[in-house]
Formats: C-alpha cells, sequence, structure tokens
C-alpha cells in the first residue's frame, strides 16, 4: 500500500513536468545528465537514459537527447537516487563531506537522536551539505524528566547554542540517569517530553536500550505502546543477549503494535545474526512493521565510557582487552590502560564480527545497509566514511554476494520506504523518477571502494564522481564543490 500510494504521490508531481514527446526537444532543463545506466530499484529500470532536471526534481528521463543549460556526459557510470544512511552520529559538515564522497545525499541520526531538537534543526538550516534530520532521544527526555540534573542541562543547552552539540557530549551528561528507574510521574514526563519533540519535526524514537540499563520492562513497554497508539517508527540498539534481545523487542513490537527498526543486527547479534534476521523476516511475513540493518565492517565501535563496557563486557562480547582499538593513537589496550581510557572517555574499535556473518547479513533479503558513523576522528571506524562504496565495491564488484540493482535498493529504496510512514517527504526520495527530488548519486562500477582503513584512519571513498542534493551539485569528478550547503531537513510526520 505505501509502495502503490508513494507512486501516486511521485506521479501527481511528475505532472508539473512532463511533456509529450513531440514538444520535449522545446524544453531546457536546468542540468541534463547524459548517457548514463539509470538504475531505480522501485520500477526497476535499468538502462542507457538521458536524466533531465529542473529545479530541486527530476523533470525527465529519457532515450531522446535532452537540452540542458548544463549537460553532463556520465556514459559509463551508474545514475543511482542518492544514498539514504538511516544511522549516523556526526552531526557536522566534517562528517557529512566524507558521507557525500560516500555517496549519501540524506543522513539521519535516528539510533539515539539529538537533544534539544528544535534549536538543532534551526541551528543546521542553511549550512548543510547534504539532508539532515534526527528522532527523538528517549534516553535525552527521561533524563530531563528527572528533574535531577539541571547543570547538565543547561550545559548541554549551552553547546548547542555555541555550536558544539554532539553525540559524545550527549552520553557524557546523560549517562549518570542512564542507571536510575523511573517513578511513575516520571515515566508520564518523559512521555510528555517525546510527544512534545515530536511536534518539533522528530523522525520517531530513539530508544538505544543497551545504553540504559536503568530502564526497566515497565518503562520499556509504555514507551512502545506510545509508539503503537500514534505509529512513530522506534530505532533500537537492543540490550545485551544478542537473539534473546532482539526477540524481546520484536515481541514489544508485535505486542502494541508499533513500528520497529532495530540497528545494526550484525553487533547485536554476532555468530547469531542467521536466526536474528530470520527473526524479523518471520515477523515480516505475519505483516509486522518490522525492519533491520546492518554495516558492512567485522568491527564495532562505541564510547569506552558506555554501560557496553560495564563489568562484565568481556563475557557479554566474547572479547578481552586486546580486541580494543582507543582510536586517539591507534594502539590495542591492556587491562591499564582500559581502566585508564575508561575513566576519560572516548572511542574504541571492537573487533568482534567475522567476514562471513557480514556477508550473510548484506545477502539477505530486505535488509538495510546503514553506516552506524561514528563522529569525526581521524583513527576513526572506516564505516563513516566508506560503508556504501565498500558494499558496491567488495560485496557486489569483487566477492559477487549481492547484484548492482539489489545493493542500491538496499541503500535507497529501502531505507525511504521504511521512513514514509513517520516521514512523508521520504516518499520523494531513494528513486530515480519523474516527480522524484533530485537526490543522484553517480559512481564508477568499475572503481568504487572504501578507501579508509582500521589501520590508517579515514579517507574518502573512490569511483564517487558526482552527487546532487536538491539538484545542486555538492561532488563534481570526485571533488567537493566549496561553499554550497544545499542540504535540507527531514521532518516526521508529527511536526507543527
Amino acid at each position: 500500500m505505501r509502495t502503490l500510494f508513494a507512486r501516486v504521490v511521485i506521479a501527481l508531481s511528475a505532472m508539473l513536468f512532463c511533456h509529450n514527446a513531440n514538444t520535449q526537444s522545446n524544453i531546457e532543463y536546468d542540468i541534463v545528465l547524459t548517457g548514463g545506466r539509470v538504475i531505480d530499484p522501485e520500477t526497476k529500470l535499468d538502462a542507457i537514459r538521458n536524466v533531465g532536471i529542473t529545479g530541486n526534481r527530476i523533470a525527465q528521463i529519457s532515450l531522446e537527447p535532452l537540452k540542458g543549460k548544463e549537460t553532463i556526459n556520465v556514459s559509463g557510470l551508474v545514475v543511482a537516487p542518492g544514498f539514504i544512511d538511516m544511522h549516523v552520529h556526526g552531526r557536522t559538515n566534517q562528517e557529512q563531506e566524507y558521507e557525500m564522497h560516500d555517496g549519501v545525499t540524506t543522513a539521519l541520526e535516528l539510533e539515539w537522536g539529538v537533544e534539544y531538537l528544535d534549536k538543532w534543526y534551526a541551528s543546521r538550516k542553511g549550512k548543510a551539505l547534504i539532508n539532515y534530520g534526527a528522532s527523538v532521544s528517549w534516553p535525552f527526555e527521561r533524563f530531563r524528566a528527572i528533574g535531577e540534573f539541571k547543570k547538565e542541562e543547561d550545559e548541554l543547552i549551552l553547546s548547542m547554542q555555541n555550536g558544539q552539540s554532539g553525540f559524545e557530549n550527549l552520553l557524557n551528561k546523560v549517562k549518570p540517569a542512564s542507571n536510575i528507574s523511573l517513578s511513575q510521574s516520571q515515566l508520564d514526563k518523559t512521555i510528555e517530553n517525546i510527544k512534545q519533540t515530536l511536534s518539533n519535526g522528530g523522525i520517531g524514537i530513539g530508544m538505544p536500550l543497551g545504553y540504559v540499563p536503568g530502564s526497566k520492562p515497565d518503562e520499556v513497554f509504555r514507551m512502545f505502546q506510545l509508539a503503537g497508539s500514534i505509529q512513530a517508527l522506534v530505532y533500537t540498539h537492543v540490550r545485551e543477549g544478542g537473539f534473546m534481545a532482539v526477540q524481546a523487542v520484536i515481541a514489544d513490537a508485535i505486542l502494541t503494535n508499533a513500528p520497529l527498526h532495530i540497528v545494526h543486527i550484525n553487533s547485536s547479534t554476532l555468530s547469531n545474526i542467521y536466526l536474528g534476521i530470520e527473526m524479523v523476516q518471520a515477523a515480516q511475513q505475519k505483516g509486522y512493521n518490522i525492519t533491520t540493518e546492518l554495516y558492512p565492517y567485522p568491527a564495532a565501535s562505541t564510547l569506552l565510557q558506555s554501560p557496553v563496557f560495564d563489568e562484565g563486557w568481556q563475557k557479554r562480547l566474547g572479547i578481552s582487552y586486546e580486541d580494543l582499538m582507543w582510536i586517539a593513537t591507534g594502539e590495542r589496550l591492556t587491562k591499564e590502560t582500559f581502566e585508564s581510557y575508561r575513566k576519560a572517555g572516548g572511542i574504541v574499535i571492537i573487533y568482534n564480527m567475522k567476514p562471513e556473518w557480514i556477508q550473510a547479513g548484506i545477502a539477505a533479503k530486505g535488509t538495510i545497509i546503514g553506516s552506524d558513523g561514528m563522529p569525526y576522528a581521524k583513527l576513526g571506524h572506516p564505516r563513516m566514511a566508506g560503508t556504501f562504496s565498500r558494499v558496491l565495491g567488495k560485496y557486489v564488484r569483487e566477492e559477487k554476494v549481492i547484484d548492482l540493482s539489489t545493493a542500491i535498493e538496499k541503500m535507497t529504496l529501502l531505507p525511504a520506504q521504511r521512513l514514509e510512514g513517520i516521514a512523508p517527504m521520504m516518499r520523494f526520495k531513494g528513486r530515480i523518477q519523474v516527480g522524484a527530488n533530485a537526490d543522484i548519486t553517480i559512481f564508477n562500477p568499475d572503481t568504487i571502494i572504501d578507501k579508509a582503513t582500521f589501520e590508517k584512519g579515514l579517507e574518502f571513498s573512490a569511483g564517487v564522481e558526482y552527487v546532487m542534493v536538491n539538484g545542486i551539485f555538492v561532488l563534481r569528478n570526485g571533488k567537493t564543490v566549496n561553499n554550497i550547503f544545499p542540504g535540507q531537513p527531514v521532518y516526521g510526520k508529527f511536526k507543527k
């Protein structure tokens, strides 16, 4: 039903642009892309076409020559919808530049969400390289509801006003509240806070359960009940427990009719990824609105001071100190450095997965690709810079785990469709169709590959030649276009 409705919406929009073939030669488009291999995952178009763009929309897709104010020959390249990343933690243009070199045109912070969401949206207006948006942060809204952290709240507001808000700062400030179980009045206040922030444009509710060990089953169930009652999409990092934790959130979603998206199924289930994905697919087959995602690397990354590394972490994660890399220096940890750095706080890379688990997740029907990209650090996890190019270069071209069209679908149409119910404007993204947003990624299928590595750190991906955001190029001939900020906000349906 959602796909049909999306087609109707795009078709109506297309009427504004379409002309019959007899008058087509008289139309001058703003930009024409000629001779590229156009792949649209929804209509299954995969053919050489010319694409005409007017303003921020795709105005024509044709076998016939098109006239443009600017014409770009993209022969030998793939013309795809701009990649949509539902899972990022970087909030600045420093991260967005790496993302756009990886083909991303829309990057959303949905797992954790953002504090003071209205202020954050305002702070990014007219300054973003690519499209941006965020969910309501459940950890932050419960932190506010507890009412014991006025100093920390004031510090977060000041950081936001100074343009210095960030994922690590948010986690550090709300951490003392993460071990507190809510009273009934605090739970009521949390729900009130969430509803208010949804009205500020939040794209659903970010519920990283694994970072809030103090939350009791009753609180979690009430949050799912709220989401089910208003059909607000929940994004969750499940608790420790692997497939049993996945099973628990699926049960909550089914019982409350809440739409659910489970982030990074690979690092959440590890060797049980096969079972984790099977449970998600079984729920889908029964008609439940449940999806999942993964990133294409066999290592995870998070903050060392987070609850992930509370007592018992070695047994839970199946690793030890030497499996952790401190990104500030690139060193592997020991018991002594672990304790020292945990007190100081910072990001580590966690070597805890096997390549075959990643292959299985990428090959699975219906899984979405999401980077879980961390804030910038020179030796940071390469997924921030290379997720999408790695899928296309390593898993499509080199290892042939999936075909090109399927990979593009997992990066474009599937995330767009996943979000259409909570963010209606996503109906115009993830597609190369007349009337769709001109968010377009053009790449060389023979050379695209991630260049960032665990050993040498972040680097722009290779093979992405052009990236267009809302009809404006942010990348030309593989180079950043300076002083261009066409990124627009993506809001949830409850925005007033």
